[in-house]
């Protein structure tokens, strides 16, 4: 059994582990340091609540790379975190995805300033922060991700500018969000094609219940 005060992200390892057992020696390191970078830098600017830092791999790392889950990016796929926070779902799966490229925006710099230092820290060559609002940004994409960001149908009028033509994965290009509760009402404008894919059925822990990954086709 793990010891969770003296080994977290030991512990916080297995479990990332137990869901990805295909990790590379670089990539279980990079995720094994992000304990003690959010740690450090959210004690300076407060990116993840406080009473919710121990839980950093479940709630946010886990987490992101629950988009997995719904697709796996092929190499050269382009992706946009939209409102990434601190680097949520951006970070994790630049992290998972070393062959793809991420760009992460939000309109908060001190937030963007963690996620630039966090991937820094990392080596993380694949992601590109940038203190960016949405409206603001000219790319083409394969795929916008975020979590919980704003309504879908907001999020929608922001991003579909940055959808490209060109298709490159299996799934047709367009927006993968991380949302929990009712959904109905936001997705009652996309109920002909929005997919909705729960978490617990992918993964056991308790706080994955009532917890969705969205994929709506533009």
């Amino acid at each position: 059994m793990c010891n969770f005060v003296f080994l977290p992200y030991l512990c916080s390892m297995e479990q990332i582990l137990k869901y990805f057992p295909q990790l590379t020696e670089e990539q279980q390191r990079q995720i094994a340091m992000l304990d003690e970078l959010y740690r450090d830098w959210n004690a300076k600017i407060n990116v993840i609540s406080r009473k919710d830092i121990d839980n950093l791999y479940e709630h946010h790392v886990l987490h992101s790379m629950t988009i997995a889950r719904m697709i796996n990016f092929r190499p050269g796929t382009r992706i946009l975190d939209f409102g990434t926070g601190g680097g949520f779902p951006g970070i994790p799966l630049a992290i998972l995805f070393p062959e793809c490229q991420f760009k992460l925006i939000d309109g908060t710099g001190k937030k963007i300033r963690v996620a630039q230092e966090v991937a820094n820290a990392i080596g993380l060559k694949n992601c590109q922060p940038a203190h960016l609002r949405g409206e603001d940004e000219k790319g083409k994409y394969d795929f916008i991700v975020s979590r919980a960001v704003m309504p879908l149908p907001d999020l929608v009028k922001i991003v579909r500018k940055n959808i490209s033509k060109e298709q490159h994965n299996a799934l047709p290009n367009g927006i993968l969000c991380l949302k929990g509760g009712n959904l109905e009402a936001e997705m009652q404008p996309f109920r002909r094609i929005v997919e909705t894919a729960e978490l617990s059925q992918w993964f056991s822990e308790e706080w994955f219940k009532e917890k969705n990954v969205i994929y709506l086709p533009i």
